[in-house]
């Protein structure tokens, strides 16, 4: 039976059509204090393929393929007390209002490179 490349690459796009598409996913959620983070990522997923073959020559045949996947947030949700929020990382001054929404997790993120650092420097002496 002789290799047919179209057919093989058609048979693998049916298969991941479903599979392949973008989505976007709900993350652990972070507790800092009395605020619940949640973050939202969207992921993108593709397939491409390519081959051909070569009558004239050496009667060659030859195909290639690769996929790809792309992880990017997009926004998190913020419990604090009884008030529910969605801050859009991608949004003007996103980022700036989930400080000001929740300052805790600035200081506990500063805190933990302090302490990457220092252990990281009592390693290296």
């Amino acid at each position: 039976m002789a290799f047919d490349f179209s057919e093989n690459v058609n048979a693998l796009f049916e298969r991941f059509e479903k599979f392949f598409t973008s989505k976007t996913v709900v993350g652990e959620s972070i507790q800092v204090g009395d605020i619940t983070l949640i973050p939202l990522m969207s992921i993108s997923f593709g397939l491409g393929t390519g081959g051909g073959t070569d009558p004239k020559g050496n009667q060659g045949e030859g195909g290639g393929g690769g996929i790809g996947a792309k992880a990017s947030p997009t926004a998190i949700i913020v419990i604090k007390g009884g008030d529910v929020q969605v801050v859009s990382v991608g949004a003007p001054h996103g980022f700036e209002k989930l400080v000001e929404m929740v300052p805790e997790v600035v200081s506990k993120v500063m805190g933990e490179e302090k302490e990457e650092v220092k252990e990281t420097k009592e390693h290296l002496e």
